[in-house]
């Protein structure tokens, strides 16, 4: 397997204004074998506070000793693009513009690959959260992938496409269900939903990861010796979620359940060896996961 680093820039203007804006720069990893194909590109970065990171006792105390300091953290958005010469998958969509000024870049990090988004063939949720879904509509509020067909958990489905969820989500996250439900309600002939275990895609096989969101999906991806499994945010950083994998995240909707599976994730991934893609992981997101200090590290491709 052949692994590759780079730094994508690309100039938003049109060719005869290229010199009047500077450039903006996509940092991206790609793995890549004589028959499939991976990148990761980017959709810019979210900017939150570290009580949204974990609630624990001791969270700033342990950032530091972990080299993060300050009021926030800005953890950066990795969609991932899977290409095997008949499929063009995107995991995952961005934010759009509509969530923060910091994100919703993908769009352009397409562009930079000579993807268009009519090009792709399928677009894989591993959840419903702003920064993977809200990316889907375009500026008039239609399917941005007009010819992909467009895969989501079943779980993960029903709870955001029922109206009762706004209801039920809590005040923080109100916001969430409504632009959930309202890009759901948009797609709706264009979904198609899987259960955990099924082989959405050949060669990319569903993971149920549930806790984070009620119906988190992960995806195993082994094609022609390519062979990677994209976690979403069943493990949302590269640096508690490794260390203190046995802390609350903040950003999970069920607590218990989103350190059982992410554990359990860490856990199989450091015996096996196999890849990984996390969406909010440094350094384009692929990486593998090794043991340390009782508890584990991101170490990302070279």
């Amino acid at each position: 397997m052949h692994f590759t680093r780079r730094t994508i820039l690309r100039n938003s203007l049109a060719l005869g204004a290229a010199s009047l804006l500077p450039l903006r720069s996509f940092a991206a990893q790609s793995l890549e074998t004589a028959t499939a194909r991976l990148d990761t590109l980017s959709d810019g970065n979210l900017v939150l506070p570290l009580a949204f990171v974990s609630p624990e006792a001791g969270v700033e105390a342990k950032l530091a000793e972990l080299g993060i300091t300050g009021p926030q953290v800005e953890p950066p958005c990795n969609v991932t693009l899977y290409r095997d010469g008949t499929n063009t998958v995107l995991f995952d969509v961005g934010a759009g513009p509509d969530f923060m000024p910091s994100a919703g870049k993908l769009h352009e990090a397409l562009d930079t690959i000579g993807v268009a988004p009519e090009e792709i063939t399928h677009v894989v949720f591993t959840h419903a959260h702003p920064d993977h879904l809200w990316g889907v509509l375009d500026d008039f509020d239609e399917p941005l992938f007009a010819n992909a067909t467009h895969l989501i958990g079943r779980a993960e489905l029903d709870y955001w496409a029922n109206p009762e969820t706004a209801n039920t989500i809590g005040e923080a996250r109100k916001t969430f269900a409504a632009g959930a439900f309202r890009r759901l309600e948009t797609l709706a002939d264009m979904l198609v939903t899987f259960e955990d275990g099924e082989e959405i895609i050949p060669g990319v096989g569903a993971r149920a990861s549930h806790g984070h969101t009620p119906g988190h999906m992960a995806f195993e991806i082994r094609q022609g010796g390519l062979a990677a499994m994209v976690v979403g945010d069943a493990i949302g950083n590269d640096h508690l979620a490794f260390a203190v994998p046995g802390w609350i995240s903040g950003s999970d909707q069920d607590a218990e359940m989103g350190i059982s599976t992410r554990k359990g994730l860490l856990a199989e991934l450091a015996t096996s060896g196999m890849p990984l893609i996390g969406y909010h992981l440094r350094e384009g997101g692929i990486g593998r996961v090794d043991t340390a200090n009782g508890a584990y590290r991101f170490i990302p491709e070279a």
